[in-house]
């Protein structure tokens, strides 16, 4: 039976000649796996332009069994960016923001809170105009919550991270060092994506800080390649 169903983009990676694999969490299934053929094709830019990350679909789709490869029977997208594609700030952040949810989300079946949390924040991001350099902190912090170790206050953050083996020595940082963020991450925590950080470094350290507390909660999520990138993009 076909079920109809929005999904969420996570990531691709290459099929065959001219297909792909594509990983979407689903509104009606959770995590799913398809195969989709020829869109690698020549002639094909818009089609594959459709699986690029946290693009949101509208689709139709094959149940498959758990954890099982299926294929989509209609597809088409949702909802056109209008400022991410023309923005490098934008398009790093979303970049990252995929990466830690294709790594952090393996539900393989229905979880209507997390999807619309996913979904509705890839619309507002795309559509704020101003004081988005923190939206990706204030959106780490509300995904800890929906996947079970959400953050009480900053000290929690920082003494997990201090303490945690191998914790301080990875950020290059000691408790003292790291304990000077606590303002800034309560003021996140307070204020999300509006909160007041002073600059770019800052907002980096406390990203290098939210990563590694997703590290000690997820077993084997591993390194976040996209990381770099996007520190560098908002250093400024």
């Amino acid at each position: 039976m076909l079920v109809k169903t929005r999904g969420i983009v996570l990531n691709f990676i290459k099929f065959r000649e001219s297909s792909i694999i594509v990983r979407i969490y689903t509104e009606e299934l959770g995590l799913q796996s398809y195969i989709v053929n020829s869109v690698r094709k020549k002639g094909s830019a818009s089609r594959i332009a459709l699986f690029q990350p946290f693009t949101l679909l509208d689709m139709v789709v094959y149940p498959s069994a758990k954890g099982g490869l299926t294929r989509i029977s209609e597809y088409k997208c949702s909802y056109q960016f209008s400022s991410v594609a023309y923005d490098i700030r934008k398009s790093s952040i979303l970049l990252f923001l995929s990466e830690l949810v294709s790594k952090a989300v393996r539900e393989e079946e229905e979880n209507r809170y997390l999807f619309e949390f996913l979904y509705h924040s890839i619309l507002h991001f795309d559509q704020m105009q101003t004081r988005f350099e923190n939206f990706h902190l204030a959106f780490m912090l509300e995904l800890a919550g929906l996947l079970g170790f959400g953050v009480s206050s900053a000290e929690e953050v920082i003494t997990q991270v201090a303490f945690e083996a191998g914790g301080a020595a990875t950020l290059g940082n000691s408790l003292m060092q790291l304990q000077r963020l606590e303002p800034y991450l309560k003021e996140v925590i307070t204020r999300k994506e509006e909160a007041n950080l002073p600059n770019g470094t800052v907002r980096r350290e406390l990203l290098y800080l939210l990563v590694r507390y997703f590290q000690l909660h997820i077993d084997q999520l591993g390194e976040i390649k996209s990381l770099p990138v996007l520190s560098e993009v908002l250093s400024e």
